[in-house]
C-alpha cells in the first residue's frame, strides 16, 4: 500500500515536470514592444479608434542626453504602417497631395479629458465646422486641449495618405518622456472615408532602466532579493539536515522539496524579468518555466500545509485512504493555477481581458477556499486527538502552527480587500508605481509560512518530540479513513475496539488467577 502511495506521489511530480518540459519552445510573447498585426480601427463616437498601448513610464534621467538609450525614457514608432481600403482610394483625386489623415496621440491618463470636446460639454471627438467657431480646433482633426502645466502635451503626430496610395508609412521617430506617469497611445481617424483602415508595425516603450513597464520594473529587484532569501534559508536548512541526517523523518524531505522549488521559482522569475528588461520581449520558453514553477510550488506548498495539518509524519505515518483525494485536489489546483498564469503572463501587457481573468481566477479562488477549510478542519481534529492523549510537546507545536496559519489567513483577507479597492480605483488616480507590491505580498506571505514550518519542524537530535509513534499512527490512520468514509468503517472500528477490550479483560483476569495461586 505504501509503495502504491509513493508511486502516486512520484507520478504527480513527474507529470508536473513533464508538462513544463513539453512547452519549452522559443517563441515570443507581447511585451514592451507592442506589435500591431493588421489590426482594424474601431468606431468610437464620430471617429475611428485604435488603442496602441498603455504603460507606466518614469521620467528620463537628467544625464541621458547622449546618443545611447541609457537613462532615457521614450516611445518609439518603429515601422508603423497604415493601409486603407481600395474603395477609399478610388474616391480620392489623384492630383490631391493629402487625401487622408491618421493621428497618433500620446497622453498621460490624467489628461484623458483633454481629448475631444467634453470640456465644452460636447460628445464629439473630431472637430466640425460648427465646433471650430466655438473652440480652437482644425476641421477634420481630433480636438485636443493643451495642458498649460506641460506645454506640447498631449502629443499629436500626423500621418497623411498621399494621392491614391493605399499604404502610408509613419515617420520613425521617438517621443521622449520627461514626466513620470501612466501613458496611453491612441491612433485616431476623423475622416469617414477611411473606414476599414488597418494598422501594422510596432512601437517600442522604454523606461530609464530598461524595457520593463513601470508596474513591473520593481519586481526584478524584488525577485533578486527573494532569490538571496531562499538561498539563505536553503543553506541553513541544508546544514541542519546534514548535521542530523540520522534523525530525519519523511516530512523533512517534503519541506526540502518546497524550499528547492521556491528557490528555482524566484531565480527563474528574476532571469525572466532581467531578459525582458534588456530585450523588451518575453521568450515563451522562459516565461513558461517561470509560470510552471510557480504553479508547481504553489500546489506543493498547499499540499504541505494540508498534510502537516493532518499530522503526517508527526502523529500518523501515512494519510490512509485520503491520499488519492489529496493528490487529486493538488492536481486540479495545479491545472487551474497554470492556466491563470499562462494567460496572465503570455499576453500583451495592455490587451488582457477582464472577463478572461475573472473566469480563470474564480476556480483558483474556490480551490484556495477548499484548501483553507480542509486545513483548519484537519488541524481541529489533530489538536483534539493530541489533547486527549496528553501529548503536550506535539500539542504545543501544533498550537503555534495553528496560530501562524490563523494570522496568515487574516492578513490574506485584509490584503484581498485592499486588492479589490486598488483595482476598483480610478485609473487616473491609481498609484501604479506601487502596484508591484500586490503580487510581492503573496510571495512574502508564502515565504514567511515556510520559515515558520522550518522553525517548528527543524531537524534535531531528539525527533521524538514530533516523530510519529506506532500507537498514535494507527489511531490517526483510522481518523484519516473516517474523514472520507467514516460511516462505512464504523462497524470495523467498533469490532476492533471490542477485541482490544476483550484482550485487556483476559489479561486482567489472568493476572488475578496468578495472584490467587501465589496466595495459596
Amino acid at each position: 500500500m505504501q509503495q502504491r502511495r509513493r508511486f502516486s506521489e512520484k507520478w504527480l511530480l513527474g507529470f508536473c515536470l513533464g508538462f513544463v518540459l513539453a512547452f519549452n519552445s522559443i517563441i515570443y510573447a507581447g511585451a514592451s514592444i507592442h506589435e500591431y498585426r493588421n489590426e482594424p480601427f474601431t468606431t468610437q463616437s464620430d471617429s475611428f479608434f485604435f488603442h496602441g498601448g498603455s504603460e507606466g513610464l518614469y521620467a528620463s534621467q537628467p544625464k541621458s542626453k547622449d546618443k545611447t538609450n541609457k537613462g532615457k525614457s521614450f516611445i518609439r514608432f518603429d515601422s508603423v504602417t497604415f493601409v486603407r481600403t481600395k474603395e477609399s482610394t478610388n474616391k480620392v483625386n489623384e492630383m490631391q497631395q493629402n487625401t487622408g489623415l491618421v493621428e497618433a496621440i500620446i497622453l498621460e491618463i490624467k489628461d484623458s479629458k483633454k481629448i475631444g470636446a467634453s470640456f465644452n460639454k460636447h460628445d464629439a471627438i473630431c472637430c466640425t465646422p460648427i465646433l471650430s467657431k466655438d473652440i480652437s480646433c482644425k476641421v477634420g482633426e481630433v480636438i485636443i486641449q493643451n495642458n498649460p502645466d506641460n506645454p506640447g502635451w498631449p502629443k499629436r503626430i500626423k500621418t497623411f495618405f498621399e494621392g491614391k496610395n493605399e499604404v502610408v508609412n509613419m515617420s520613425p521617430l521617438s517621443v521622449d518622456i520627461n514626466s513620470t506617469g501612466m501613458y496611453y497611445l491612441y491612433f485616431m481617424i476623423c475622416d469617414p472615408e477611411l473606414k476599414g483602415t488597418i494598422i501594422k508595425g510596432r512601437t517600442i516603450w522604454r523606461n530609464p532602466e530598461g524595457y520593463l513597464p513601470g508596474k513591473m520594473a520593481p519586481l526584478m529587484t524584488f525577485f533578486g532579493f527573494m532569490s538571496l532569501a531562499y538561498l539563505a534559508l536553503g543553506l541553513v536548512w541544508f546544514l541542519r539536515f546534514v548535521k542530523f541526517w540520522k534523525d530525519i523523518i519523511q516530512l523533512h524531505y517534503h519541506i526540502s522539496a518546497v524550499i528547492a522549488l521556491g528557490m528555482c521559482e524566484v531565480a527563474i522569475w528574476y532571469f525572466e524579468y532581467a531578459n525582458f528588461n534588456s530585450t523588451g520581449s518575453r521568450p515563451v520558453g522562459v516565461t513558461l518555466w517561470a509560470v510552471s514553477f510557480t504553479a508547481v510550488k504553489k500546489t506543493v506548498s498547499r499540499l504541505l500545509l494540508l498534510v502537516v495539518s493532518m499530522g503526517y509524519g508527526v502523529v500518523r505515518p501515512t494519510l490512509g485512504g485520503i491520499t488519492s483525494k489529496v493528490l487529486l485536489l493538488g492536481l486540479i489546483y495545479f491545472v487551474a493555477s497554470e492556466a491563470l498564469g499562462l494567460v496572465e503572463h503570455l499576453r500583451s501587457i495592455n490587451d488582457f481581458s477582464d472577463k478572461t481573468k475573472l473566469i480563470l481566477v474564480l476556480p483558483v479562488t474556490f480551490l484556495d477556499a477548499c484548501f483553507i477549510l480542509w486545513i483548519f478542519s484537519s488541524l481541529s481534529i489533530t489538536l483534539e486527538k493530541l489533547q486527549m492523549r496528553r501529548s503536550m510537546a506535539k500539542l504545543e507545536l501544533y498550537r503555534k502552527f495553528t496560530n501562524s496559519l490563523a494570522v496568515s489567513v487574516v492578513l490574506s483577507i485584509a490584503w484581498i480587500g485592499y486588492e479589490l479597492y486598488f483595482n476598483a480605483s480610478d485609473p487616473s488616480s491609481e498609484p501604479w508605481e506601487i502596484a508591484w507590491i500586490i503580487p510581492a505580498f503573496w510571495n512574502l506571505l508564502s515565504f514567511a509560512l515556510l520559515i515558520v514550518i522550518c522553525i517548528l519542524w527543524a531537524p534535531t537530535r531528539n525527533p521524538t518530540r514530533y516523530a510519529c509513534s506506532e500507537e498514535t499512527g494507527s489511531d490517526f490512520d483510522e481518523e484519516g479513513v473516517s474523514l472520507t468514509s467514516s460511516v462505512a468503517n464504523i462497524p470495523d472500528m467498533v469490532e476492533r475496539k471490542e477485541r482490544m477490550a476483550s484482550t485487556a479483560t483476559d489479561h486482567v483476569l489472568g493476572l488475578g488467577d496468578d495472584l490467587e495461586d501465589k496466595q495459596e
